[in-house]
């Protein structure tokens, strides 16, 4: 970037950053540009996942979520992001254009930008230790900062919310092309994206237990003693008041901001996404969980067992794949990509 915006290697460094964030089957469904003065994100339909997501709404949850991850890394490198979120209607792959501006990080942003490299989708049971309600009240907060409303689901909301989990389980199981999709997605060791078997347990199949998607080729061992009987699972669900594609985006900035926020606190977390990948599912969710607004994201939560091993880092594609000048930005997307 030009002289006074950050240079190569700090834009690099919070890039690097950014593409930890999570995304639906580890897809990574995103691509960087770089301008002379300005970063812009834009989505890459080309990792959009037809079976699993076939309205893009993962696609934009994931790359709210890179968004996020790279405000926190900027911020913890003395640089505050201004977003222009959905730039320009013409161009609907370009999801934001980033400007910066010297800033002071504070202890917070320090604080979750380290969480970056540790936070993990930790499929595994968790202990029967409970989480602390003002922790929850510290998620909801950092959920509510980014616009969108979180709601810890307990009591006759917490039933209805399992019941959608098992049912949309159910009836992907039962769906042939869904699950063409997800053994082509998953049970991988080599590759810079997808779901590696070494990040996978075998499905749980204690009574009482939620049900979970059947990646190929599990490999992941539970922790010795972690019977799944008495777990302490929370489960989260994010909200947003409209459904539109800038809701979408919001909610998956929220999503990177709770699972930070947790991963901050020493919690173990998994986004749940296979309940609102069917409409009629995510409408029982929405009108039995959610009090009436659109259910974005569910997240898995709790304390680890206390002989866990810590999970591997799940791989991400090189950088130079993500991260390309401004002025090519064209071929890949098409399009007319100028400064804003």
């Amino acid at each position: 970037m030009e002289r006074g915006l950050p240079d190569d290697f700090t834009v690099k460094a919070a890039v690097a950053m950014a593409i930890r964030a999570p995304s639906v089957h580890n897809s990574q469904p995103w691509r960087w540009a770089v301008g002379a003065r300005s970063l812009h994100l834009y989505a890459d339909p080309s990792r959009q996942l037809a079976q699993t997501d076939p309205d893009g709404r993962d696609l934009l949850i994931g790359c709210g979520a890179a968004l996020h991850h790279l405000r926190i890394g900027f911020a913890a490198l003395g640089w505050q992001a201004d977003v222009h979120r959905l730039p320009n209607p013409a161009e609907p792959d370009h999801l934001a254009a980033v400007e910066f501006r010297r800033s002071e990080p504070s202890a917070s942003e320090i604080a979750l930008a380290a969480a970056i490299p540790r936070r993990r989708t930790d499929r595994r049971r968790h202990s029967s230790w409970e989480v602390p309600r003002g922790y929850l009240e510290s998620i909801a907060e950092a959920v509510a900062d980014e616009g969108v409303v979180l709601r810890v689901a307990e009591n006759a909301e917490r039933h209805y919310l399992v019941a959608a989990i098992s049912e949309a389980n159910r009836r992907h199981q039962a769906d042939p092309a869904y699950q063409v999709e997800l053994a082509a997605w998953s049970g991988r060791r080599a590759a810079p994206d997808g779901v590696p078997s070494k990040s996978t347990p075998a499905p749980d199949v204690t009574p009482g237990t939620l049900p979970t998607r059947r990646f190929a080729d599990p490999e992941l061992s539970e922790p010795v003693g972690a019977t799944g009987e008495d777990d302490e699972t929370v489960l989260l669900v994010l909200s947003t008041a409209s459904d539109d594609r800038m809701s979408r985006l919001r909610a998956g900035e929220a999503t990177s901001a709770a699972l930070l926020t947790a991963t901050r606190l020493g919690l173990a977390t998994c986004p749940l996404t296979e309940p609102l990948e069917l409409p009629d599912v995510r409408r029982t969710v929405e009108n039995k969980v959610s009090s009436g607004t659109f259910p974005q994201m569910v997240v898995r939560l709790g304390w680890a067992p206390v002989n866990a091993d810590p999970l591997p880092a799940t791989p991400r594609r090189d950088l130079q794949d993500v991260l390309i000048p401004l002025d090519t930005a064209e071929a890949p997307f098409g399009g007319d990509h100028q400064e804003h």
